[in-house]
């Protein structure tokens, strides 16, 4: 059976993505380009191009072209002390993470049931974007009591990391009491913030932060993109004297 045009420019592309001729990050020619290449007119190529995007091999940028999706997964570990920064230099990356905004706002409701305040409760909103070797891998927003830490805010704008503020406000150090993950479709703005396919799905992953007695620091919500990311956990079950005296 006789495949059609823009399946044979497919798999030419997909081959020299696989082999390295078109290493990760490499921009892919324009489509003028590639219809001289390929000696086609526009339309294979505009089946062929979006076709290897929603497998995740390409990524499609608006204003700056199209680019080989880096094909290592990084391995986000998931335990009591997960830290983000220390998760990616552990495996050779470089991490960053730009500041997007910060607003004081009332808790909603399934915020402050995480954080064990009152309904309406002023809380930091901290919006941020996490970065892998410049390339975005997670959207967060996080929420933290006004009450605990006043300042946060603006720290957390200027760059002072979240484990810096909790020491100065006496906290010496925090664990992750609960993780909640699942999958959907990803909202346009986010699939353009993580500069990933409209059709490519992200993980969500929710979880709250407690320090050793217990009381609940912060709660967050991250959008992971999907195709760059792999979870695995340790050591979620060792033991955490929660506020009450027993194992959560």
């Amino acid at each position: 059976m006789q495949r059609d045009t823009w399946q044979i420019i497919k798999d030419h592309l997909a081959g020299d993505i696989a082999s390295g001729k078109l290493a990760p990050g490499a921009r892919l020619p324009t489509e003028p380009e590639l219809c001289e290449v390929f000696g086609v007119g526009r339309h294979s190529v505009r089946r062929a191009v979006p076709a290897l995007a929603v497998e995740g091999k390409l990524r499609v940028e608006q204003g700056r072209g199209t680019f080989v999706e880096a094909a290592r997964l990084i391995n986000y570990q998931i335990g009591r002390r997960t830290r983000f920064r220390e998760n990616l230099i552990g495996q050779g990356y470089k991490p960053y993470g730009e500041h997007l905004s910060s607003t004081i706002v009332p808790a909603p409701d399934r915020v402050a049931e995480a954080l064990r305040i009152a309904r309406g409760a002023e809380v930091h909103r901290i919006m941020r974007r996490g970065l892998a070797d410049d390339m975005p891998i997670n959207l967060g927003i996080a929420f933290h009591p006004v009450a605990l830490f006043p300042d946060l805010g603006a720290r957390r704008e200027a760059g002072v990391s979240v484990t810096e503020i909790y020491r100065d406000h006496g906290v010496t150090d925090y664990f992750r009491k609960s993780t909640t993950i699942f999958t959907r479709r990803a909202e346009p703005e986010e699939s353009r913030l993580l500069r990933q396919h409209p059709d490519h799905p992200v993980m969500i992953v929710t979880k709250i932060d407690v320090d050793a007695k217990g009381t609940a620091l912060g709660y967050s919500e991250a959008v992971w993109a999907g195709d760059r990311v792999q979870f695995s956990f340790d050591s979620l079950d060792d033991p955490f004297v929660g506020e009450e005296g027993k194992t959560p």
